[in-house]
C-alpha cells in the first residue's frame, strides 16, 4: 500500500529542495556520503541533494527482528546496534570503498538500499530488497510517500519497497528504511577446497549448496588472491556444535583431498574479503555479471579477464582494461550465458559511452519510462544514472 504522508521536518526540507529543483528543471545528484558515485553512469547534475543529515535509528525491536533507520545513518552504527543484541543484517551488505575509491566515509543505509547491494549470504537468504519491509521517500514531485510497514506481513497493492530498492535514486529520495534482521550466528567455519579449475569448483559448490548442511557462502578464488593457490570456499554459520558437525560431515561427503577447515576468525576474515571484492586485482574497469551458477565459469573464461566467483558461481567479478572492446567481451559473455552485467567502475568516458546495465527490451523500457514519468515527471532525480536520457 502507498500512503502520502505529512513530512517530518527533515523530509520537509528535502521536499522543498526537490520542489525548487522541479520548478527550475534543475537536475539533482541524490546521494548519502557519495561512496558509490563511481558506479554506473556519471550523473549530469551540478547540484547535490544529500541525505547525510537524515541520521539515526528510529525504531528497533529485537524481539520482532525489525529495525528502522533514517537513510543517512552510517551502516556501522546500525551494525553495532544489532550486534549488541546478537543480531545482524541478513543481506551482509558489502563495503566497496576499495573498489570504488571512496575510502574515508562510511556508507549509509540509504545508499545500500538504493543500490540493492548484497554480500555472500545472498546465495542462501536473498538480496537486500527481500528484507526491506517499509520505506519512506520523497518523489520527484516533492511528495512524501510511504510503502510497507513495520511488521512482517504488511504489503498490499503496489510494493514500492522493491521498486525503490535498487533504483539508484532515480525514482525518489529514500528517507527511511525498515528492515527485517536475523539473529547472528554463534560461530562460523569455512571449508577450503583446493580446486584449480572454476568448472570443477562450481560443481563442488553446487553439491554443497544442495546438501542439507545449510551453506551460507560459496565462492571460488583463483591462485594468488586471498590464498596462494586456487580454492573453493564453503561457509557454514550457526551454533558452535552444529557448525562443527556440519562442516566435518560436508567435508567427508565432498571427499576432496587436501580440504581444510578455517576456524571462526579466519573464516570471518576470508568472507569479509569475498564480500568486499578484495580478491579482485583492480584494473581500469570492473564489472559484475549475474548468471545461473553453472554458467559462471564460462563467463569468466569467455571474458578473458581476471576475476573470481561468488554466490556458488552465479556472481562473476571481472576486471580489465577500460575499453569498448573489453566491455563488448563482457556483454557478449553475459548475453551468451543469459545473464546480466553491471559496469561497477570505469573512467567517465566509458561510463558515458557504454551501457552500464543491459538495455531493456522495448516493452519493459516503455514501462520504465512510464514509472519514471509518474515518480519523477521532470526528470530531476539522478538523471542518466542507469540509462542515458532517463
Amino acid at each position: 500500500m502507498i500512503e502520502h504522508l505529512p513530512p517530518t521536518p527533515a523530509e520537509a526540507a528535502i521536499a522543498a529542495t526537490v520542489n525548487q529543483a522541479a520548478a527550475a528543471r534543475e537536475p539533482l545528484r541524490v546521494q548519502g556520503h557519495g561512496t558509490k558515485s563511481a558506479m554506473l553512469r556519471p550523473v549530469q547534475a551540478e547540484r547535490v541533494l544529500s541525505t547525510e543529515g537524515l541520521s539515526g535509528i528510529t525504531l528497533y525491536s529485537p524481539s520482532e527482528l525489525i529495525i528502522s533507520a533514517l537513510a543517512g545513518t552510517p551502516l556501522p552504527e546500525i551494525e553495532a546496534a544489532l550486534a549488541a543484541k546478537g543480531q545482524q543484517l541478513t543481506a551482509e551488505p558489502p563495503d566497496y570503498a576499495r573498489l570504488l575509491g571512496s575510502s574515508g566515509r562510511p556508507q549509509t543505509l540509504g545508499g545500500i538500499a538504493a543500490t540493492n547491494l548484497s554480500g555472500p549470504r545472498r546465495v542462501a537468504w536473498g538480496a537486500m530488497r527481500d528484507h526491506v519491509m517499509g520505506i519512506r521517500a520523497v518523489t520527484g514531485r516533492g511528495e512524501v510517500i510511504h510503502s510497507g510497514g513495520r511488521v512482517l506481513k504488511n504489503v498490499t497493492g503496489l510494493d514500492l519497497c522493491k521498486l525503490l530498492t535498487g533504483s539508484h535514486g532515480t525514482l525518489g529520495v529514500i528517507t527511511e528504511i525498515t528492515l527485517k534482521v536475523l539473529p547472528a550466528s554463534e560461530t562460523s567455519a569455512t571449508l577450503v577446497l583446493p580446486i584449480a579449475g572454476a568448472t570443477a569448483a562450481v560443481a563442488a559448490l553446487s553439491a554443497a549448496l544442495g546438501s542439507p548442511f545449510g551453506v551460507s557462502g560459496a565462492a571460488w578464488l583463483p591462485a594468488g588472491s586471498l590464498f596462494p593457490h586456487a580454492v573453493a570456499l564453503i561457509r557454514i554459520e550457526d551454533f558452535a556444535a552444529s557448525v562443527k558437525y556440519r562442516t566435518e560431515k560436508l567435508a567427508k561427503e565432498l571427499a576432496i583431498p587436501g580440504t581444510t577447515i578455517l576456524d571462526a576468525p579466519a573464516s570471518q576474515a576470508a568472507w569479509a574479503g569475498v564480500r568486499d571484492a578484495t580478491p579482485l586485482p583492480l584494473g581500469d574497469a570492473v564489472w559484475r555479471v549475474s548468471v545461473r551458477p553453472s554458467a559462471g565459469p564460462d563467463v569468466l573464461r569467455d571474458a578473458g579477464m581476471d576475476g573470481f566467483l561468488d554466490w556458488g558461481g552465479g556472481l562473476v567479478w571481472l576486471t580489465g582494461p577500460a575499453s569498448q572492446e573489453a566491455h563488448r567481451r563482457v556483454e557478449t559473455a553475459a548475453n551468451a550465458a543469459g545473464g546480466t552485467w553491471t559496469l561497477m567502475r570505469a573512467p567517465d568516458d566509458l561510463r558515458l559511452a557504454a551501457h552500464v546495465v543491459p538495455p531493456e527490451v522495448p516493452a519493459l523500457a516503455a514501462i520504465a519510462r512510464r514509472v519514471k514519468a509518474s515518480m519523477d515527471p521532470f526528470g530531476i532525480l539522478n538523471p542518466g544514472r542507469m540509462y542515458a536520457g532517463l
